[in-house]
């Protein structure tokens, strides 16, 4: 490696490749005095895909839960509407005349006590 006067009358080691590959840049005066910046940036970029992926996997959750929201909606409204079709007069006298019940449909219409 070539050493380099600085500005300051230092030497100064030109930055290869192989410096680089081999870490050896980590071990330079910049980075030295740089540490805590770095350790803060590193955290932060740490921080931002770990809420990427933390929204990802909450949108996911909320597509499923939409999901078994409308299933359970539809549900819900076939059992409604079997519910009146079971519940109607006319589905009940059925009901009664063919299980031989003593129950009957009322001839007098109902009155009010006071």
């Amino acid at each position: 490696m070539e050493n380099k006067l600085g500005n300051d009358g230092k030497t100064r080691k030109r930055t290869s490749w192989k410096g680089i590959v081999g870490g050896d840049i980590l071990a330079t005066d910049f980075f030295r005095r740089q540490t805590k910046l770095l350790v803060l940036v590193m955290a932060m970029i740490i921080f931002y895909i770990h809420n990427r992926y933390a929204c990802q996997r909450q949108l996911i959750e909320m597509d499923r839960l939409k999901k078994e929201l409308t299933d359970i909606r539809y549900d819900a409204l076939t059992r409604s509407s079997e519910w009146m079709e079971r519940s109607r007069q006319s589905r009940v006298e059925e009901y009664i005349s063919v299980g031989e019940s003593e129950l009957q449909t009322a001839t007098k219409p109902p009155y009010v006590i006071k």
